[in-house]
């Protein structure tokens, strides 16, 4: 059985393809048909982010169907496999499944739908996003789609999170800045300048959410900002350079539209950001909430405290922090426990009792995990992630179908571990040459 890990476009054991199929009146959303069929429709959407291994998603799955069937016509209701298309999920700050959004008049600005997961609640709630949206246009305060565009070409606000900079100002803001920046030059007069600023205006607004302004989007008036325009070699508009601090800048050679450009941002936002937790196992609850919440999660068996002391589990936590930080775009979780602690744990995932540190990469969806089989060093574990990425791991299912029981242990206190103090005896009253001799 081969293990196979999911990227942008595959996943681990995946053996359901997408909930629904053509047949239905769910209509199935894609990076490619997103902007065209929601953002740009003048329809109330109702949009459903999904991951076809997630149980509740599958509960969901009739009364979503049975939701679209009843408000065809009158509310376009959408899925989006945001397993397979991470870039959308991610735009939409999608962090667990299912996300319901609902999509009104201003699609830039889609709500979060947090009602009941049954047919009726969320019919119910479709009609009330409806009854709001209506009541808006018969007031005046919005035309859908068209006017937003409209307000943001003649300066309605739509560009108030592109950050325009100078030959004064550039330097000061991007080249010491710890923030990622994508800087537009352009000229007023360029048409495809005019044509990328809605999109740009967009983008710049939904990546400050999404990486909370860790990257920003800007914009350089080239026809007046000659120095900067020479120094970066500006030779057609629009041109879109990417500065990281200590590196040189790049070009963004990518797509025009806000989709394009938001995956972009978050692309890099996702190579600057912080590794994942590295948690320890004192609780049923770490264990499922982490394991549950990611594709994969990475738990590590370390030797007994009193067999390392404290530098030598800290040598191999840091092990597995670099991993962490390495596989970091993978969004995995990290867990580890000590020998002993979660003897369950460790029968189920075939550790049992001996070799450690050990270390297993567990799918919880499927229940099946595959074992580190090489040495427990940044080079052995790369081995490990490394194959299993590309599909050449061998895995087993869980010992049991399921998680054992999880006992809730103290965390570590970071310290080395201490003997634990027995009673003294008195030997004095013991004949030990008799003793010796019985046991001979």
């Amino acid at each position: 059985l081969l293990f196979v890990i999911g990227t942008v476009s595959c996943t681990l054991f995946l053996a359901v393809n997408g909930l629904y199929s053509a047949s239905d009146d769910v209509i199935e959303l894609t990076p490619t048909n997103f902007n065209k069929e929601v953002i740009q429709s003048e329809s109330l959407w109702l949009v459903e982010f999904y991951a076809p291994w997630c149980g509740h998603c599958q509960r969901l799955t009739p009364e979503w169907k049975k939701a679209a069937t009843a408000l065809k016509g009158v509310v376009k209701v959408g899925a989006v496999d945001a397993d397979k298309h991470q870039s959308l999920g991610g735009q939409y700050g999608v962090r667990g499944f299912p996300t319901i959004k609902i999509f009104g008049a201003n699609k830039h600005k889609a709500e979060d739908y947090q009602g009941g997961r049954t047919s009726d609640a969320i019919v119910e709630a479709a009609l009330s996003a409806l009854r709001s949206l209506v009541k808006e246009r018969l007031s005046g305060r919005s035309g859908g789609y068209s006017s937003g565009k409209q307000s943001r070409e003649s300066g309605g606000g739509g560009k108030k999170d592109v950050i325009e900079l100078t030959d004064d100002s550039f330097d000061k803001n991007v080249m010491n800045s710890d923030d990622v920046w994508m800087v537009e030059f352009y000229a007023p007069w360029c048409g495809h300048c005019k044509n990328l600023e809605p999109e740009w205006a967009a983008a710049a607004t939904e990546v400050k959410e999404q990486t909370k302004g860790k990257v920003k989007l800007a914009a350089v008036d080239a026809t007046v900002n000659q120095m900067l325009a020479g120094r970066y070699g500006i030779r057609g508009f629009p041109t879109i350079k990417i500065f990281q601090k200590g590196e040189d800048p790049v070009d963004y050679d990518g797509g025009r539209t806000r989709s394009d450009i938001i995956a972009r941002a978050l692309d890099l936002f996702s190579d600057n950001a912080p590794p994942p937790e590295l948690l320890e196992i004192i609780s049923e609850d770490v264990l499922k909430t982490t394991c549950d919440a990611h594709q994969l999660c990475i738990i590590s068996v370390l030797p007994h405290i009193l067999d390392t002391g404290a530098s030598g589990r800290n040598s191999y936590l840091d092990v597995m922090l670099k991993m962490a930080e390495k596989y970091k775009k993978k969004m995995w979780g990290w867990l580890w426990t000590e020998a002993g602690a979660q003897s369950d744990l460790e029968s189920s995932l075939g550790i049992g009792g001996f070799g450690y540190p050990a270390m297993a990469a567990v799918n919880a969806r499927k229940m099946k995990f595959a074992l580190l089989k090489g040495s427990f060093s940044e080079q052995g574990i790369n081995e490990f992630l490394r194959e299993l990425s590309v599909g050449r791991g061998s895995t087993a299912p869980v010992g049991g179908g399921a998680f054992p029981k999880i006992h809730s242990v103290e965390p570590w206190d970071g310290k080395d571990g201490e003997l634990p103090v027995e009673d003294d005896i008195d030997l004095s009253d013991v004949d030990l040459d008799d003793w010796d001799k019985d046991e001979l």
